[in-house]
């Protein structure tokens, strides 16, 4: 009986996504509303904060970055991207705006913005971490301990909820990669 409701409900499921699916295949959006969802994104992007620097030295950048977590007793997230990249820039005013996840990353990490643009691909330090934007796109999050192991890599994808961060899910990203007080 719980193997029959079960199908019953995968197949309601299915059947529901592929009916979601012909409605936006058969209503497809108009290009005006294309270019007002361009614009609208555009707008947004102007007014975040640009936290990646292509001329920066990132290389040295994580080296003292690794010095000053192991001085502190931290662990360091590099959260890579660019100032082109939407979801990056929304990432970063996310934690900065959000007392409740600045609090935890002032207190456990710190944190460097790693640039990835046609003006510098950082093509070397990439492959060091094991090109994980090739993997997962962009923002990813590389997370080193205090003595630069890198001990995770996080696609942001799956913290997203809706149009944006999940709280929780953000949360329980740097939660579960804090380093281990003593």
């Amino acid at each position: 009986m719980k193997k029959s409701v079960r199908n019953l409900l995968f197949v309601g499921g299915v059947l529901l996504f592929s009916l979601a699916n012909a409605q936006t295949k058969e209503n497809p959006l108009t290009q005006e509303q294309i270019e007002a969802k361009k614009k609208a994104a555009a707008e947004e992007k102007a007014k975040l904060p640009k936290p990646y620097h292509p001329e920066a030295n990132a290389e040295l950048d994580i080296q003292n970055a690794v010095k000053l977590a192991k001085k502190e007793h931290k662990n360091v997230v590099i959260q890579a991207g660019g100032n082109w990249c939407i979801w990056c820039l929304r990432f970063n005013n996310y934690v900065q705006q959000t007392p409740e996840l600045k609090q935890i990353v002032d207190k456990n990490y710190v944190y460097y913005h790693l640039n990835w643009s046609p003006e510098n691909k950082n093509e070397s330090i990439f492959t060091k971490y094991g090109k994980p934007g090739d993997k997962f796109g962009y923002p990813v999050f590389i997370v080193l301990d205090e003595n630069g192991k890198q001990i995770h890599t996080q696609d942001s994808a799956v913290l997203e909820e809706g149009s944006g961060y999940s709280l929780e899910k953000v949360k329980a990203f740097f939660n579960t990669w804090k380093p281990k007080k003593y």
